[in-house]
Order: structure tokens, then C-alpha cells, then sequence
């Protein structure tokens, strides 16, 4: 059986019994629920199932959409969460945004982790289609794969809080400006603080534009099309997120917390003006 999370808030009343429908319920489709065709409340819930537009892939379990989530649920935009680790692949057609997260794997482990090639075929077949694609970290080396690009082991892991440069290109893109609180001065085009947890990197696809680089990685953002964006760092990441994934990896733990105390206000805010006009926004 598939494990799909659909969220969304509706109140209906099913068999006598009313039932608060928050944030997540099953779906009929894969429980076989019964159709319930004269009752108009599960037919809005059918209305709201068939609207739902975002696809979200986790690659492990730990890593989760965390501030992509909170801003889809407060937003009241349909979205489901598909663990892949522990499911099989949904139909993508009721979609029309997909949304890959990390993970500790490489995309060149797909011997271990079949489900890998499988996203990437459908990551491929979003961005040829036009449709929005944002890959975090792993997704985004999934996109990249996905392109015909390489993804390789980099010079050193980057962990931690590290400024990002926009490129020219990236000064130009509305929405890099806006997950960097808009231009600033550099010959990068512009710098900007976010959150780092990776140890490999990936060449540019061909036919894609760079958007970021960092001290130690030059390839840390793409865009691809109009409507695909690859971010090497954690875009996504709530607070406390932050602590349990670092808590056992050979790092300083103090300057983490001062810097995480210190920065992620600013981060999150800027994360939820990206999402803003990604989400938000019609397809190009």
C-alpha cells in the first residue's frame, strides 16, 4: 500500500459521523473508500483532492519539506508527501508541481536505491513538460542527473552557515532576488546567507542557467526552463531541524547554535518570500 499524506482542512459528515478532515486523510483512491456520491461534503473533498497540486518526495525519512510544508498548509495549497523509502511511486498526473528533498545518499547509489532513477525519469518529465520542479540538496543533484548532468563527491563537506553569491544571471532571476532579500553589492551580483548540510556537487545541465555559487562550491543553484529550480542548500529548514541533524555529526555545536540564533530569522523569512512567488505564481 501505498504511504501518501494528503493535506488539507475540510469538515464533513460521512456514514453519520462527522469527521474533521485536518491537515491530513487517507486517500480514497488508493484506500478504496466508499464513493459517497450523495454526499455533497465528500464531494467537495473530491474537488479539493482533484485541485491538489503539489507532489512532494522525501528520500528519507529525516528530511522532511519542513517550511515548504508550513507555508502549504497555512496557505491552504493542496499538497501530498510521499516517503519513498517506504512507498511506491504515485501517479504524478493529478500534479503539477513536484518537489524532490534531501538525503544522505548519492544519486549514484541507485543500485542501493532504485527509487532514484524512477524520481529522476519523473523529474525529467516535469521540467520537459514545463511544469514547476524544486529540488533541496539531493533533489537538486536528481535534477541535475536528471539533465544529463555529472554529480560528484565535492572538495570538502559544507555544513553549516555559508553566504551564497548570486551570479549575473542570478541578480536577474525575480526569484533569486527574492530569496535574497533582493540585490546587493559584490561581484558575484549579490551574497546572501543560508544553510548548508552536502558533500557533493553537480556540473550545470546543459541548456541551464547558474544562479549561486559559494567559496567552495561554484554550481550551488540552477534554473532550468522557466518554471525548475535546483538549490544545493536547505532552503526548507525549521530551527529545530537544524539541531537534530547536526546533533551527531563531527561539527561545533556552539557556533552552530549561535549562528543558526543569529541568522535563520532572516532565513525563514526569505525562504517564505521564495515560496511566495514560486508556489504562488502561474506557470511561465
Amino acid at each position: 500500500m501505498h504511504r501518501i499524506v494528503t493535506y488539507f482542512s475540510l469538515t464533513c459528515l460521512i456514514n453519520g459521523q462527522t469527521c474533521l478532515i485536518n491537515r491530513q486523510y487517507a486517500d480514497p483512491g488508493i484506500l478504496q473508500l466508499p464513493d459517497f456520491n450523495g454526499n455533497r461534503y465528500w464531494q467537495s473533498y473530491c474537488k479539493v483532492k482533484r485541485d491538489m497540486s503539489v507532489l512532494i518526495l522525501k528520500n528519507i525519512a529525516a528530511e522532511g519539506p519542513g517550511t515548504i510544508e508550513d507555508f502549504l498548509a497555512k496557505s491552504g495549497i493542496g499538497y501530498s508527501v510521499v516517503d519513498l523509502t517506504s512507498s511506491v511511486f504515485p501517479s504524478a498526473a493529478p500534479y503539477d508541481t513536484l518537489v524532490m528533498m534531501g538525503g544522505p545518499m548519492s544519486v549514484n547509489e541507485s543500485d542501493i536505491y532504485p527509487y532514484i532513477d524512477t524520481e529522476a525519469e519523473l523529474a525529467r518529465a516535469f521540467m520537459k513538460q514545463g511544469k514547476k520542479v524544486l529540488g533541496v540538496c539531493l533533489g537538486a543533484q536528481i535534477m541535475a542527473k536528471a539533465l544529463g548532468a555529472r554529480v560528484y563527491p565535492g572538495p570538502e563537506k559544507e555544513i553549516g552557515w555559508y553566504d551564497i553569491g548570486l551570479t549575473p544571471e542570478g541578480s536577474e532571476d525575480p526569484l533569486m532576488e527574492k530569496l535574497a532579500s533582493g540585490p546587493r553589492s559584490g561581484s558575484a551580483g549579490g551574497t546572501c546567507k543560508v544553510f548548508h548540510w552536502h558533500g557533493e556537487t553537480f556540473d550545470i545541465p546543459e541548456g541551464a542557467v547558474r544562479l549561486a555559487q559559494s567559496v567552495l562550491y561554484p554550481n550551488q543553484a540552477f534554473r532550468y526552463g522557466k518554471n525548475a529550480y535546483a538549490f544545493q542548500f536547505h532552503i526548507e529548514v525549521r530551527r529545530q531541524m537544524i539541531y537534530d541533524w547536526l546533533k551527531n555529526e563531527p561539527v561545533d555545536m556552539a557556533e552552530i547554535e549561535r549562528e543558526t540564533e543569529s541568522f535563520y530569522g532572516n532565513y525563514a523569512e526569505r525562504a517564505i518570500n521564495f515560496y511566495e512567488a514560486f508556489f504562488r505564481t502561474e506557470q511561465a
